[in-house]
Parts: C-alpha cells; sequence; structure tokens
C-alpha cells in the first residue's frame, strides 16, 4: 500500500475499532447506570441508527482503501484481510437492514422494560439483543484483528 493509503486504512480500522469500544464500554454502560432502563433504552434506542451506519460505512470504506492499494501484505494475509472485511460487511448489513429494524419494531410493542419481565415479547427481545451484542463483539474482534495483521504482517 502507497504511504497515504496505508496511514488512511488503519485511520478507519482504528476508528472502527474505537468506536465500537467507546459506545459499548462506555457510552451505553454511562446511560444504563445513569437512568432508568426504560429511558436508558429510548437514549440507546436513539443512538443505535447512526452507530449502526457508522459501522457499515467503515467496514466499506475498509474494503475500498484495502482493493484500492498494492498490496502489502503476504498472500496468506491479504486474504484473510480481505475475508475478515467480507464477513464486517456482511454482518453490518444484517444488522443495519435486518436486524436492528426487527429489534426496533418489537421493542415498540413493549410498554415497560421495567414492568415487562416476563413477556414473551420481553423475552424475544432479549434474544435478538443477545444476538445483536454477539455480533457487536465479533466485529470488535475483526477489527482489532484487521488492525493486528495491517500493523504486524505488513510487508517492509
Amino acid at each position: 500500500m502507497s504511504a497515504v493509503v496505508q496511514f488512511l486504512y488503519n485511520l478507519v480500522l482504528a476508528l472502527w475499532v474505537g468506536g465500537i469500544s467507546i459506545f459499548t464500554f462506555i457510552v451505553t454502560p454511562v446511560i444504563f447506570r445513569s437512568f432508568g432502563r426504560d429511558m436508558a433504552g429510548e437514549i440507546v434506542g436513539k443512538l443505535f441508527p447512526g452507530y449502526f451506519l457508522y459501522t457499515l460505512l467503515l467496514s466499506v470504506l475498509a474494503l475500498i482503501l484495502f482493493l484500492g492499494s498494492r498490496p502489502s501484505l503476504g498472500k496468506s494475509a491479504h486474504t484473510w484481510s480481505l475475508l475478515l472485511i467480507a464477513v464486517a460487511i456482511i454482518i453490518n448489513i444484517f444488522v443495519y437492514f435486518k436486524l436492528h429494524p426487527e429489534i426496533k419494531k418489537i421493542k415498540q410493542e413493549i410498554l415497560s422494560f421495567e414492568a415487562a419481565q416476563e413477556s414473551p415479547l420481553r423475552k424475544r427481545f432479549g434474544q435478538l439483543h443477545g444476538v445483536s451484542a454477539t455480533l457487536n463483539v465479533i466485529l470488535l474482534a475483526d477489527g482489532v484483528a484487521l488492525l493486528a495483521i495491517s500493523t504486524v504482517l505488513r510487508k517492509q
């Protein structure tokens, strides 16, 4: 990769990993500690569309930068990077266009999370939220792996 493209690619990966980390480990926990369950859910719910679009755009931008550069990785590292970026884009498309809208629809049918502990809708929401949280961790690990490959395995 040219030095500029390599820098931009690494910057995108850093924004990807940093954005997911800050939202997951700082912003969301602070909101849920600071407000009641229903209010915190409303606040985080307002942030999710932008957050999911952010991760989707960064993964697509990573692919563009990766494909638009001269290979600076060995064949295996190049293949793994391409695979990891593709997996991230697929996950992000699924979350943004399918999973999040489904969660949002179910959430709108639940009047209160504080009162609806055992409802079928609450259980379904919990299942979908678990899928979303798992995919979020996978995206974080994916970004960390891409950053490690890009910096550690780069040809000199």
